[in-house]
C-alpha cells in the first residue's frame, strides 16, 4: 500500500543516519583505543608520518607561497588606501596562524592523503584482505587505522606551522617589493600583534583536522563494498565529508577560541 511504503521510506531515512552515526562512533572508539592499548608499532607510525607529512611538504609549501602572495597583494592594496601598509605583516600573521594555514593544510592533506587512505583500505576490504588479517590474528584497527589517525594528528600541526612560516615570508617579500614597506616596521608590527597563542590555536585546529580526515577516510574505506565502484564511491565520500567536516569544526573551534582573543 502507498501509505505503508511512505512510512517505510520515512523510517529508513530516519534510521539510516542514526545507524551510520552509531557505526562511526564505535569505529572511532575502537581506533582510539588501539592507538594506545597496545601502543602503535613504531615502524607503522613512522611510515604513515612519512606518507602524511613528508610527502605533503611540497604541496603545502607551493600553496602557502601562492596564498601568501595573493594575500599580500590584496591586503597591501587595501592598506595602502588608508596609508597603513605597515600592518600587512600583522594581518598576514594573524589570519594565517588562526585560520588560513590550518584550513588549507587540512584541505590539501585530505585531497592527497585522506583520499589515499580511503582508497587503500577500501581496496583491501573488497579484496577480502581485511578478513584475511583477522584470520591471521592481526587486528586491522591496530594495524591499518590507528597508525594513520595518530600520524595525521601529529603531522598536521607541523604542516600548519610550515604553511604559516612560508605564507608570512611570501607576504613579506610582496610587501617590501610592491609596497615599499620597511623591513623593521613589518616585523615590529607583526611582533606587536601576532601572539604566540595564535600559533598554538592554529596547531590545535591542525590536530583536530588531522583526526577528522584520517578517521573519516579510514571509516569509509573500512566499510566499503561493491568492488571497484565501491572503492571509488568510498574515496569520493571520504573527501567530500572530510572537507565539510573540517569547515564545520573550524567554525566551532574558532568560536571556542574567540574569547581568548581579548
Amino acid at each position: 500500500m502507498p501509505f505503508v511504503k511512505a512510512v517505510s521510506a520515512i523510517g529508513e531515512l530516519v534510521i539510516k543516519p542514526i545507524k551510520s552515526v552509531g557505526s562511526y562512533a564505535l569505529f572511532i572508539s575502537t581506533a582510539i583505543k588501539n592507538c594506545f592499548f597496545p601502543p602503535v608499532k613504531g615502524f607503522l607510525l613512522f611510515r604513515q608520518m612519512e606518507f602524511v607529512g613528508n610527502k605533503s611538504f611540497g604541496i603545502i609549501v607551493i600553496s602557502a607561497v601562492m596564498i601568501g602572495a595573493v594575500f599580500g597583494l590584496i591586503l597591501g592594496d587595501i592598506f595602502r588606501t588608508f596609508g597603513a601598509e605597515s600592518m600587512l605583516g600583522a594581518a598576514a600573521g594573524i589570519s594565517l596562524s588562526k585560520e588560513l594555514a590550518p584550513v588549507f593544510a587540512g584541505f590539501l592533506v585530505t585531497a592527497r592523503a585522506g583520499s589515499a587512505m580511503a582508497a587503500e583500505i577500501a581496496t583491501m576490504r573488497v579484496n577480502e584482505q581485511i578478513d584475511a588479517m583477522r584470520v591471521m590474528a592481526v587486528n586491522p584497527h591496530g594495524y591499518l587505522v590507528a597508525p594513520r589517525i595518530l600520524a595525521s594528528v601529529i603531522m598536521l600541526p607541523l604542516l600548519t606551522c610550515i604553511f604559516i612560516l612560508t605564507g608570512v615570508f611570501t607576504a613579506f617579500l610582496i610587501g617590501i617589493s610592491f609596497f615599499d614597506i620597511d623591513v623593521g616596521t613589518f616585523f615590529e608590527k607583526m611582533r606587536w600583534m601576532v601572539k604566540t597563542k595564535y600559533i598554538f590555536q592554529g596547531m590545535t585546529k591542525g590536530a583536530v583536522f588531522g583526526f577528522i580526515l584520517a578517521a573519516i577516510g579510514c571509516y569509509k574505506g573500512f566499510y566499503a563494498g561493491g568492488g571497484a565502484k565501491g572503492v571509488g564511491r568510498a574515496t569520493t565520500e571520504a573527501v567530500v565529508i572530510s572537507l565539510v567536516a573540517i569547515l564545520v569544526s573550524d567554525y566551532f573551534i574558532s568560536y571556542l577560541q574567540f574569547d581568548q582573543v581579548f
